[in-house]
C-alpha cells in the first residue's frame, strides 16, 4: 500500500493532517465562536452557532434598535393613527354649513308659507307712475279676528264688527335714507273712482271728500291704497297690515319693548294708565300706548308720533342680536308677527324683512320720521293737508332725494 492511500487522498504528506499548521482564516465578527481544530476551510454556506448567546438581544436590527440592558424597545405609534386635524377641522366646518343652510332654507319655507298674502294690488286702477327707492303702506287695523272675549276686555278694543284702519304710514326706503310719514286717519281727502274689490263694479269719482280711514271701511285695503295714490300721486308698492291682537301678541312674544316717556298720561277708553321714564311695555301696555289719543292736546297727530316711535322700537327689538340669535326669542316671534300679517301678493320675505330694517334705521337716526304736512285748518274737523308741501314731499320721494319738507 502505497503512503497516497495510506494517509488519505488529497495529502502526500506523511504527518497527519492534524498535525500540520494551518493557515489562519480571520472569520467574520458576527460569528464570534472559535472554530474547531480540524477545520478544513471549507466555504460554508452559513457561520457557525455555537450555541452560545453573545448577549445580543435577537430578533432586534439596527434600526429598531433594542432597549438598554437587554429590555425590549417600546412599542411605536404608527404615524398612521396620529389624528388628522386638519381634516377634522374641514368636516366639522362642512357641517356647521350645512347644518346652518339646512335650517335657514327650512325656517324660510316654514315662514313663507305662514304669510298671508291677501292683497290684490292689481285691482287698483289708474295707478300713479313708479319712481326710485320702495314705498310700503304700513297699515295698523282694529281687527278683533281671533281674539275671545276676555282677549277684547284685556285689551280694552270693544267689540264692534268689522275692522277699520287706526294708524297708517308710508315707508319710503332708498339711497338717500329712509323716510316714515304718518297720514293722520280724520285726514280730508277725496274718495277716487275705483274697482270694487270683491265685485269688480266700477265706482265713478264723485267728488266725495270723507276721513282717510273711512275708504278702508268701504272697500278694504285696495281701495284704501288708491285713496292714497290719488291724494299724493306716490305709487304704492307693497302693503303691510297688523291687527290688535298681532301687535300685542308679537310685543309679548320679543319680551317687551323699551319706551322713554316724557310725561305720564291716562287714558280710559284705550286702557292706558303710564308715569313718565324708561320703562317695557308688554302686549297689553303697548297697544294702550299706540291707540291713546284722548289724553293728548293734539289728538290725534299726537297719536301718530307716539305710533311711529313705538313702531320703530318695535322692529329694532325684533332685528336685535339678542332677539335674531335667539331660537327660543326669534321663532315665537316670527310666528306671532306672520299669523297677523296680511301683505299683498307680491311682498316677499326679503321684502318684508327689508321693511323692518328700515323701521330700524329711521329710529336709530338714519332716517326721517313726520307727519304729513298739514294746514292748521280743518273741514267738519277732518285735517286738511298743505297741498304744496304734500307735492314737494311727493317729488322729493319719488325721486329718491332727501326730504327737506318739514310736517306737523
Amino acid at each position: 500500500m502505497s503512503d497516497r492511500d495510506r494517509y488519505g487522498r488529497g495529502s502526500y504528506d506523511a504527518q497527519p493532517e492534524g498535525a500540520r499548521s494551518m493557515p489562519h482564516v480571520q472569520r467574520r465578527p458576527s460569528v464570534p465562536a472559535q472554530q474547531p481544530q480540524g477545520y478544513q476551510g471549507y466555504d460554508d454556506p452559513a457561520p457557525y452557532d455555537s450555541g452560545y448567546s453573545s448577549g445580543q438581544v435577537y430578533g432586534g436590527n439596527n434600526s429598531g434598535g433594542g432597549g438598554q440592558g437587554g429590555q425590549p424597545p417600546a412599542p411605536r405609534r404608527s404615524p398612521s393613527a396620529a389624528p388628522n386635524w386638519r381634516k377634522r377641522i374641514k368636516i366639522g366646518a362642512l357641517v356647521l354649513v350645512v347644518g346652518f343652510l339646512c335650517v335657514s332654507i327650512g325656517t324660510y319655507f316654514w315662514a313663507d308659507s305662514k304669510l298671508k298674502r291677501e292683497v290684490d294690488l292689481s285691482k287698483v286702477i289708474e295707478r300713479p307712475d313708479t319712481g326710485k327707492g320702495t314705498n310700503y303702506l304700513i297699515v295698523g287695523s282694529d281687527s278683533r279676528a281671533g281674539m275671545s272675549a276676555a282677549d277684547k276686555k284685556k285689551l280694552h278694543t270693544g267689540s264692534a264688527e268689522g275692522k277699520r284702519t287706526d294708524s297708517m304710514m308710508i315707508l319710503h326706503t332708498g339711497d338717500n335714507g329712509d323716510s316714515l310719514i304718518s297720514l293722520p286717519r280724520d285726514s280730508n281727502v277725496t274718495i277716487p273712482s275705483f274697482k270694487g274689490s270683491e265685485s269688480g263694479k266700477l265706482y265713478p269719482n264723485t267728488g266725495r271728500t270723507t276721513k282717510l280711514n273711512a275708504a278702508y271701511a268701504m272697500d278694504g285695503p285696495e281701495l284704501l291704497v288708491r285713496t292714497v295714490e290719488y291724494n299724493t300721486g306716490l305709487h304704492i308698492d307693497h302693503y303691510a297690515e297688523i291687527g290688535f291682537g298681532g301687535f300685542a301678541n308679537l310685543v309679548d312674544a320679543v319680551g317687551g319693548v323699551e319706551m322713554n316717556l316724557p310725561q305720564g298720561f291716562k287714558d280710559k277708553d284705550a286702557g292706558a294708565d303710564f308715569k313718565a321714564g324708561k320703562q317695557t311695555l308688554n302686549g297689553q301696555q303697548a297697544l294702550a300706548y299706540v291707540r291713546t289719543r284722548h289724553a293728548f292736546a293734539a289728538s290725534d297727530l299726537q297719536r301718530t308720533k307716539n305710533q311711529q316711535k313705538f313702531l320703530s322700537a318695535l322692529a329694532s327689538k325684533v332685528a336685535s342680536p339678542t332677539t335674531v340669535m335667539n331660537p327660543f326669542a326669534i321663532y315665537p316671534a316670527m310666528s306671532a308677527g306672520l299669523d297677523t300679517v296680511t301683505v299683498d301678493k307680491d311682498m316677499s320675505l326679503w321684502n318684508l324683512g327689508s321693511m323692518f330694517l328700515a323701521l330700524k334705521g329711521v329710529t336709530g337716526g338714519d332716517g326721517k320720521s313726520m307727519n304729513i304736512p298739514l294746514t292748521g285748518q280743518s273741514v267738519n274737523g277732518n285735517l286738511i293737508w298743505d297741498k304744496t308741501k304734500v307735492k314737494q314731499l311727493v317729488d322729493e320721494l319719488k325721486n329718491d332725494d332727501e326730504v327737506t319738507v318739514t310736517g306737523n
